[in-house]
């Protein structure tokens, strides 16, 4: 089943974070336009064009006292309106004109420890804590994004 939000934010930056925000951008097999990876060893690449990650986790983490921020531990979109667990492996998101498809949970770096209090950037490992993780995407389709476009997230089937 299929599930709708919004686009919140688009976050780029020459290397680094935080990601600052943006209007709109293109999106290529490569990643997000204005954007750069620092390591490209760890960042970038097909399979990790695209950063995710939820505005209702920014919320939430800012409940905690995290000074977190749309694009402050590296997501290139921060989308709302949807259940975020059903964010995982092999999920489709179509924005704007582009269709993504999630490849993995991402693992955190010590260059995002400034967006919680304790600087402990291990809060969103999904290994430590499952749900609260970034994701990592594939581009399937290129296109335009722009704040405010529609989002909608199918998520594979889980079996057991």
């Amino acid at each position: 089943m299929a599930q709708h939000g919004i686009l919140h934010s688009i976050n780029v930056s020459d290397g680094g974070v935080p990601k600052l925000p943006r209007d709109w951008a293109r999106v290529y097999t490569s990643g997000v336009e204005g954007d750069r990876q620092e390591d490209r060893r760890v960042h970038g690449g097909p399979d990790r064009a695209v950063c995710l990650y939820s505005l209702e986790l920014i919320e939430a983490l800012q409940g905690e006292g995290h000074p977190i921020v749309p694009g402050s531990i590296g997501e290139n979109l921060t989308l709302h309106g949807f259940d975020w667990t059903e964010v995982r492996p092999e999920a489709r998101v179509e924005i704007g004109e582009i269709v993504l498809e999630v490849t993995r949970a991402t693992s955190p770096c010590h260059k995002i420890a400034s967006s919680f209090t304790d600087g402990d950037f291990t809060r969103v490992a999904q290994k430590r804590h499952p749900g609260w993780s970034r994701f990592y995407a594939r581009v399937l389709r290129e296109g335009l994004l722009s704040v405010g476009d529609r989002v909608v997230l199918t998520a594979p089937r889980l079996l057991f």
